[in-house]
């Protein structure tokens, strides 16, 4: 925790283009890192002085996504079901925050809702990190998980770097760690909304492919 803790002070102290998109990867890998501590935290620094360009802290962090993304999807194509389950059900897979259950999930929230989940997989909590393993079982064409990817993590950093905008233009806050602070709580009743609207729209998805048939 400890260390943890000490990782997390340094990105916040030293946040740059490099430093979000090597964390976006992680945080988007099978590795346990928040994505709160990165683009709200960068998207306020880029108020606060001419080091960043807010613009450019969405473009760096949805490509560091997209990295940890395609080492998932990889990892699990290359592996097969057999070994991811059994890396999730080991202690390094626990430490990593994984499990049986957490994979098996997401595998069928994929094979319910096809190549869209991959989409919204992307914005929704604890299923985000790991929809990409899936996607990579299930062999879905790379252009289409890319494109999905890209566009799943690009809203979802727009709207973190939003509470970033956010939190400088309406609040006296005046760390990075503050803004992290404050963001990890604005983000996860976002995400509760995300999830919401999601449930809505693929629940109208199935509906009219049920109608057409």
């Amino acid at each position: 925790m400890e260390s943890s803790a000490e990782l997390i002070k340094w990105v916040l102290e030293n946040l740059n283009y490099w430093v979000v998109t090597l964390f976006m990867a992680i945080e988007s890998s099978f590795i346990p890192f928040p994505s709160e501590v990165i683009v709200p935290p960068a998207a306020w620094k880029s108020m606060a002085d001419e080091s960043m360009n807010i613009v450019l802290v969405v473009v760096f962090a949805t490509i560091g996504a997209d990295i940890g993304a395609l080492i998932n999807y990889h990892l699990a194509r290359w592996l097969g079901r057999p070994i991811v389950y059994k890396f999730a059900n080991s202690r390094f897979g626990h430490m990593c925050l994984i499990d049986e259950d957490k994979v098996r999930h997401a595998e069928e929230y994929f094979k319910k809702h096809g190549a869209v989940s991959t989409f919204f997989g992307r914005l929704i909590p604890a299923v985000r990190q790991l929809i990409s393993i899936p996607a990579g079982l299930a062999g879905m064409k790379l252009s289409s998980f890319l494109l999905y990817t890209t566009l799943g993590a690009g809203i979802w950093n727009v709207i973190l770097a939003l509470i970033g905008y956010l939190i400088y233009r309406f609040t006296e806050i005046k760390t990075t760690n503050d803004v992290y602070v404050m963001a990890t709580e604005y983000s996860h009743e976002i995400g509760y909304v995300i999830i919401a609207v999601a449930v809505l729209v693929v629940g109208f998805l199935i509906y009219k492919g049920m109608k057409k048939k």
